[in-house]
């Protein structure tokens, strides 16, 4: 029987569990297979690899292990007529009361007096006196302290309790699987990777994600298993976009026309950075084939993706098409649409804003002349969604701050032609690299990496609600001295 074989063997069948059972850990844990349970790790562990002496322990400890002798039991009677079994337990530092509410009579018939056991549980106090309450029992011939190690604790459902399936029901279900493929052979990994990364193999992360020995053995396991999703994950977001390349055509871009041209030479209003140079480049040569790009620009704010942009979308209007750049908020679109308007006014180009204010009779005109091809660059709100909204030629869709957008509504831009426009998405937040093969393991990444000459650094301060007075007096003076100033409140609903 192979790895995989054994694996998807459905639950019922393993030593112990039957049909009942498996019905119970499939809807209570959604465990249906061997690789399930496999796959249901402890969310705790217990120490069991140490015991303590009696003089060491104190109620702020959680639980503990402890080696000595029962020498009498005693039943006491409640307040309100119910009894419990209280046994003085000792051992050679001092002694405690261990205590049951239930079922004590298998206790006391099972555990003779002076007999060397093992005790855990959890250390309480009840006025001067330390017990444990329904703690767990061992004979000490049958306990081996160097196999014991961590013990594992599952996360059980309530409904499951009641099915008399506890942690320690799992805990057996487990080791009588691990027994079952510990002559398995197989890896995904490979001896030369797993000794590049220090990995275990993959039936030893089972074995001490379950059952750890101590500390090291647990970080051994925890490190193979996140390991091994991580490359998994972006392995299939690698694949995800070679898929992209492969699959989805647009529209190249070839050649470089009088827009770019006379703007570059004639009206840039400063020199470009080498960062915004080396991502012009790299958009440039994504724009020129015929797949369809798909790009993620990050930069901090004040760095200069705006202009990066516009010149790609310049490109795009050189190549007979028009392009559109997407902003969150109505203030947003508006700074773009003002910034912009003022950048393309001595290149002729037609260039309007879309929002949700925008007239009934604005939208029409602006409908009309977008299908005609006359509107060169549309910029807007989600406005820019709607399906009335139809483009003569869109060539490549911006959208800036693109986290504030869903990914269907990016995708509903990618409709807008008869293939998909060319993408560039922007964002002034700094992600790590983890996270951004994370969440965008499918884009390609350029960044701006420097601010232009002069540019004063941004700085973010904080201030509290007894500071009010303070920053108000701070706006005036600002206002005073010919500078302007904006608020942006979080909007709840439109009022």
């Amino acid at each position: 029987m192979t790895d995989s074989e054994i694996l998807t063997t459905p639950i019922q069948f393993l030593d112990g569990v039957g049909e009942k059972s498996a019905e119970y850990l499939s809807k209570y844990l959604e465990v249906k297979s061997f690789k399930d349970l496999l796959f249901y790790f402890p969310y705790k562990y217990i120490d069991r690899s140490k015991i303590y002496h009696l003089n060491e322990v104190n109620p702020t400890m959680a639980e503990i292990q402890l080696m000595g002798k029962i020498i009498n039991f005693k039943e006491v009677k409640g307040q309100k007529g119910n009894s419990r079994l209280v046994a003085d337990f000792c051992d050679e530092t001092g002694s405690i009361e261990l205590v049951w509410f239930k079922n004590y009579q298998w206790i006391k018939n099972n555990y003779p007096i002076n007999a060397e056991i093992i005790v855990f549980g959890r250390m309480q106090s009840f006025g001067n006196q330390y017990n444990i309450v329904h703690p767990e029992i061992e004979k000490l011939e049958k306990f081996q302290l160097s196999e014991q190690g961590f013990q594992p604790i599952y996360s059980i459902p309530e409904r499951l309790k009641e099915k008399k399936i506890s942690s320690k029901t799992i805990q057996k279900w487990v080791q009588n699987l691990l027994h079952k493929i510990e002559n398995q052979e197989g890896d995904f990994f490979s001896q030369e990777i797993r000794s590049v990364y220090q990995l275990i193999t993959r039936k030893e992360a089972f074995r001490q994600i379950h059952f750890p020995k101590n500390f090291i053995e647990l970080e051994q396991a925890e490190k193979r298993f996140k390991f091994e999703e991580f490359f998994f994950f972006d392995l299939s977001m690698k694949f995800r976009k070679i898929y992209h390349k492969k699959n989805y055509s647009s529209f190249p871009f070839k050649k470089i026309g009088n827009y770019v041209t006379d703007f570059y030479q004639n009206h840039l209003p400063f020199s470009l950075t080498n960062a915004q140079i080396k991502v012009i480049k790299e958009i440039r040569a994504d724009l020129s084939q015929k797949t369809q790009m798909n790009r993620l620009l990050q930069g901090d704010v004040g760095s200069g993706k705006t202009i990066v942009a516009l010149i790609c979308m310049l490109i795009a209007l050189d190549n007979d098409f028009q392009a559109c750049l997407m902003a969150p908020t109505e203030i947003l679109a508006q700074q773009h649409f003002n910034g912009l308007s003022e950048l393309v006014a001595p290149l002729g180009i037609n260039i309007k804003i879309l929002t949700g204010s925008t007239s009934a009779k604005e939208r029409k005109l602006l409908h009309e002349s977008l299908q005609s091809g006359e509107l060169n660059i549309l910029i807007g709100t989600h406005a820019l969604i709607e399906d009335v909204v139809i483009f003569k030629n869109l060539g490549l869709v911006v959208i800036d701050e693109q986290h504030r957008f869903g990914v269907q509504q990016r995708a509903k831009m990618w409709k807008k032609n008869t293939k998909p426009p060319h993408n560039l998405v922007m964002t002034a937040t700094p992600i790590p690299r983890s996270l951004m093969k994370t969440v965008y393991g499918d884009l390609d990444l350029s960044v701006i990496d420097e601010l232009p000459a002069g540019r004063k650094p941004i700085k973010t301060i904080h201030k509290f609600d007894a500071h009010r007075l303070q920053v108000n007096q701070f706006l005036k003076d600002q206002i005073v001295a010919g500078r302007q100033v904006y608020i942006v409140y979080p909007l709840i609903e439109e009022s």
